[in-house]
């Protein structure tokens, strides 16, 4: 896709936990200790089109109590963060969501104007397991309710898509792959740049030793939790891999402990990061 259209690309910290255990992420991990995790989300312009993949959460409602109960005490809001790249929430015009978990989709009722791409098995998934009894409930802890419902009112409005399986040019130069393991209908995101494709991993990975291997062996590590197979998981993490060609410079990890330390930082807001990827 050598003429497919060139997105500029910035990944947007807006919140890190504390002293997350880093075999709570990724299996086996027990010499890792802890670090403060960073959150992130991506956004992408491609002249008047402004694209999101997942959104961050807000601090409201149920989001404050998830934030609480998960140990994210450093936040900051993203609308703030994509202000100071002169952008406002109407001017939003879609939105890749990788997977339903509060942290990744938890701000998708701020942005009045933009479709929501979201995997079929992803919502679907979601639903029937809230709809479990509660001894279930394990399987549900970091969804939070308003997220779905907000889903939903997108889905009335008409601006929802439910997306089944691997689609290219989701738009013009930006493509997903099904990525089941973290999550039943998780996806990540292909994005074409001026310095050739990046890959968004959404949570198909949380950190390098996921693709290098505890002992750079290059055996895939499983993450640490999640509702899906570590088959699956392990397939999704190949998948990434064979994208990026081995090529860690082209993969954009959400939860990057490294905070991107490949990309070029464009701007800091009260510690808070916003690296410049393309």
């Amino acid at each position: 896709m050598a003429d497919a259209p060139h997105w500029d690309v910035y990944v947007i910290e807006f919140a890190r936990s504390k002293d997350q255990p880093v075999d709570g992420l990724i299996n086996g991990a027990h010499d890792a200790g802890v670090i403060d995790l960073p959150f992130s989300f991506v956004m992408a312009r491609r002249g008047e089109r402004i694209a999101l993949i997942d959104t961050g959460f807000m601090r409201e409602g149920i989001g404050e109590e998830m934030s609480v109960r998960f140990g994210i005490p450093h936040w900051i809001s993203p609308l703030r963060m994509l202000a100071e790249l002169g952008v406002g929430p109407e001017q939003v015009t879609d939105i890749i969501v990788s997977h339903a978990h509060f942290d990744h989709m938890g701000s998708i009722g701020k942005f009045p104007k933009a479709h929501i791409w979201i995997q079929k098995r992803e919502i679907l998934s979601w639903i029937e397991a809230m709809a479990l009894p509660p001894k279930f409930g394990f399987l549900t802890a970091i969804i939070n309710p308003d997220d779905l419902r907000n889903a939903f009112d997108a889905s009335v409005e008409h601006r929802l898509t439910l997306l089944d399986g691997d689609r290219d040019d989701v738009l013009p130069g930006i493509h997903v792959r099904f990525g089941e393991g973290h999550t039943l209908g998780q996806q990540f995101v292909i994005l074409e740049t001026g310095r050739g494709r990046l890959v968004v991993s959404g949570d198909c990975v949380y950190g390098a030793r996921n693709l290098t291997g505890h002992k750079h062996d290059g055996v895939y590590v499983p993450l640490a939790n999640g509702v899906g197979s570590i088959w699956e998981q392990l397939k999704t993490m190949d998948r990434i891999n064979s994208e990026i060609g081995g090529d860690l410079k082209r993969l954009v990890i959400l939860h990057d402990s490294e905070r991107w330390a490949q990309f070029p930082t464009l701007r800091e807001i009260e510690g808070f990061r916003i690296a410049k990827a393309s």
